[in-house]
This record gives structure tokens, sequence and C-alpha cells, in this order.
């Protein structure tokens, strides 16, 4: 079973991890737009995602934007 860390909590996958950042985005169903993603303490600019490798145990951090008023 390989895992990430997500927001400090561990979150396990089947077999492997995500192959990259918006792979795992899209597994937990969060919109690439409203997002801002760190792995590793490293802030990854969204034109990034699509080529950001995660590997087993990757730290990631999530922060996402929410309309309201």
């Amino acid at each position: 079973m390989a895992k990430l860390i997500i927001n400090g909590e561990n979150k396990d996958f089947e077999n492997t991890v995500p192959a990259t950042l918006t792979a795992l985005l899209d597994a937990l169903k969060v919109d690439e737009a409203t997002v801002v993603a760190e792995v590793n303490g490293e802030i990854i600019p969204r034109s990034s995602f699509q080529n950001t490798i995660l590997d087993d145990g990757h730290k990631i951090e999530l922060v996402r934007f929410v309309g309201g008023g």
C-alpha cells in the first residue's frame, strides 16, 4: 500500500500513489483552479501540476479557495 501525507493526514492508496499532482487532484475531486498546492515544502505553480511527479511518502499541502460574502 502506498501513501501520501495530505494536509497533515496519512492518505493510503491501494497500489501506488497518483502519478502527478493533477492525477491526485482528480482522484480527490478537487478543481485545479481553486487550489494552491505545496509538495514537500515547495509551492507548485498551477502550470506545473501535470508535470509534478508524486512518490510514496510525499507531503502535500492543499489550500482551497472558497467564495462567500
